[in-house]
């Protein structure tokens, strides 16, 4: 063949690449719009909203959590927790193991301040039914002597034991971990951004589509509105109060859901909510319910030994705690810009 003769093939055939290409980029769906979704799961409602993924892949992320919502559930008498509280064993599956093991280990990381043994003494307080008492003091001591994080033996197989009357609930964590879960199903499906909300808690995948960081608002704990703005990317924020789930009891107090297993009370420090920022949503769920058992001196001293976490405090006395790597990512907003602000060193 000619050289002439070789140059014109080759050019043909390259002309066909090129063709081939372009149609196939032409073809290919543009995912270049928000797309999202809305679920109910984990007893709340969630949403997903994404820019770079399909329809599809949304649709997979509900059914993520819907499945791992079935293991999970205290009241789902076929779910592997409720399985484990019924019969005092279980094989569990990954998911359940990794999650339990991870509770276990921040029970011993907080100094019991996380328990999730907790299940009985809620239920007796009517968190789980809506039937709001306050329980005799006979009755929660008989119960507390069953609440120890540490009576549960769990093998490096996924077998899994309590003692009789130890029942198990992970939904102070659950939330944190399908959050996790999804943030690293969406990066592999290539999203560009996404806002992952799992009744209320948030994971900020990236930076907003239209660039620059997400503006979160910390919900007013005294009221309506905020207290502050949070700019973050590419991380979980999660908050912890007892301004919306509570009762007020015949002896015209207020009680909370969030409890202290030391006392088998609700919480009634000096702590009006806590927020928790982390690149992991299950360690943020995790601590901004401890921080919130433990009160402002216990929670300051925790963060100052804590990476990779930074956390909002804001407390009944006109103060707001804050660590110092949020100095130029936190701003209080309304009354809030007149309370005083205190900066937690790491250290």
């Amino acid at each position: 063949m000619s050289a002439g003769r070789k140059t014109a093939v080759l050019a043909g055939v390259f002309a066909v690449l090129v063709m081939a290409i372009l149609l196939a980029v032409r073809l290919r769906p543009s995912y270049d719009e928000e797309n999202s979704c809305t679920f109910f799961a984990m007893d709340t409602v969630m949403s997903v909203k994404a820019v770079g993924v399909s329809d599809a892949v949304l649709a997979d992320c509900a059914s993520d959590i819907e499945h791992l919502d079935h293991l999970l559930s205290v009241t789902d008498e076929t779910s592997e927790i409720a399985m484990l509280n019924r019969t005092g064993e279980a094989q569990l599956s990954t998911e359940t193991q990794t999650l339990l093991g991870f509770a276990v280990d921040m029970g011993d990381r907080t100094s019991g301040a996380l328990d999730i043994t907790l299940y009985p003494v809620v239920r007796a307080w009517g968190f789980t039914t809506g039937e709001y008492c306050v329980p005799e003091q006979d009755e929660l001591q008989k119960l507390l002597e069953k609440v120890d994080y540490r009576q549960i033996t769990l093998d490096g197989s996924g077998y899994a034991q309590i003692p009789d009357g130890v029942m198990v609930d992970l939904g102070s964590i659950a939330k944190g971990y399908a959050s996790d879960l999804l943030a690293e199903k969406l990066r592999k499906a290539g999203a560009d951004a996404a806002l992952i909300d799992l009744g209320g808690n948030l994971y900020c995948l990236g930076s907003k589509s239209e660039g620059g960081d997400w503006k979160v608002g910390l919900r007013n704990p005294l009221g309506d509105g905020y207290c502050g703005i949070l700019s973050v990317n590419d991380c979980a924020v999660v908050t912890s109060g007892c301004y919306e789930r509570y009762f007020d009891g015949e002896d015209g107090n207020r009680y909370g859901h969030i409890f202290d297993p030391a006392t088998g009370y609700p919480v009634s420090g000096d702590l009006l909510s806590v927020t928790v920022v982390s690149e992991s949503g299950l360690l943020c769920d995790a601590l901004s319910t401890a921080l919130f058992v433990m009160g402002r001196e216990r929670a300051t001293a925790y963060l100052t030994q804590q990476e990779n976490v930074e956390a909002v405090l804001v407390c009944e006395n006109r103060q707001i705690f804050i660590t110092a790597g949020l100095k130029n990512r936190f701003q209080t907003v309304g009354d809030f810009e007149t309370w005083e602000i205190n900066w937690i060193e790491k250290g």
